[in-house]
C-alpha cells in the first residue's frame, strides 16, 4: 500500500494551509475552518 494522497489546496477556499484531520483521508483547512475527506474512486472507471 502506498502513502495517502495529500491535497495541494482546500476544495472550498483554495488555500494551502491544511493539516490531517481525524482518521484516514480527512483534512482540515485552517483558513476557512472546514474539514473534508478524500476518497480514491479508481483509475479509468466509468462512473
Amino acid at each position: 500500500m502506498s502513502e495517502r494522497a495529500v491535497p495541494f489546496h482546500c476544495p472550498y477556499c483554495g488555500d494551502e494551509d491544511l493539516e490531517p484531520y481525524e482518521g484516514d483521508g480527512g483534512w482540515y483547512c485552517r483558513s476557512c475552518a472546514r474539514a473534508f475527506k478524500l476518497k480514491f474512486l479508481g483509475i479509468g472507471v466509468n462512473l
